[in-house]
């Protein structure tokens, strides 16, 4: 078995280490980035929503603000926003290269987008449910717990699934300027030294990932719809 796979994978039989280092560090990146970014982006989700001309706390400076910032942010390209963070991200972190260094730039392209993931979510709640609770004499507070969030969670669910498969793309970006993960690795031996094992399999080992997520995020949907 080993010498099938040393004559199919010439390039990974000879540095199995790495390519599970690889791998950890696609995760690491995933996990840490993916926590932030989803506690910061259902915090500015939810207030864009709220705080919209028709929304339960009306604030058009704060909208506006949110925003304008999101659609900034979202309209830069990853590759130049990593690019453009490396200052920042030095400053913040001591780094812009590695799997240290990419969590940052990671967090500030996934935010904008799950932002308007559950900007679109919380959209989809029926307006009378609304008027409902606060009929009844709900607070702000509890029509966003009790209403906007309990009611939108099957489009949450989705919009978490959608955002981490974007974010393990955005993980294999990172790769580019040195950040680590199996986006690091395909480029360095796949690409620059036309190792071509070494791509294919670093492809299959994502496709493995993205339908785990799919898997996992459909379950989660089924379970939520009602």
């Amino acid at each position: 078995m080993k010498e099938f796979l040393h004559i199919l994978l010439p390039n990974i039989s000879a540095k199995p280490n790495e390519l599970i280092e690889a791998t950890l560090q696609t995760l690491n990146m995933m996990v840490l980035s993916g926590a932030i970014s989803l506690l910061f982006g259902l915090i500015f989700g939810v207030m864009i929503v709220v705080t919209a001309p028709k929304g339960i706390l009306k604030n058009t400076f704060i909208y506006n603000i949110l925003d304008k910032l999101i659609n900034v942010f979202r309209s830069i390209p990853f590759v130049i926003l990593l690019a453009a963070l490396i200052p920042f991200t030095r400053m913040v972190v001591g780094t812009a290269i590695g799997t240290k260094g990419a969590i940052l730039p990671l967090v500030f392209g996934t935010v904008p987008f799950f932002t308007r993931q559950i900007e679109s979510a919380l959209h989809e709640v029926d307006n009378g449910l609304i008027e409902a609770a606060q009929s009844m004499g709900s607070s702000p507070i509890e029509i966003i717990f009790r209403v906007y969030l309990r009611e939108s969670m099957t489009g949450i669910i989705r919009g978490v699934q959608i955002t981490f498969i974007s974010l393990l793309g955005l993980t294999a970006m990172a790769g580019a300027i040195g950040g680590g993960g199996l986006g690091d690795f395909a480029i360095r031996y796949g690409h620059q030294r036309n190792q071509t094992d070494v791509t294919y399999v670093t492809v299959i080992i994502i496709l493995v990932m993205v339908s785990l997520i799919q898997g996992v995020g459909n379950r989660a949907i089924k379970k939520n719809t009602h």
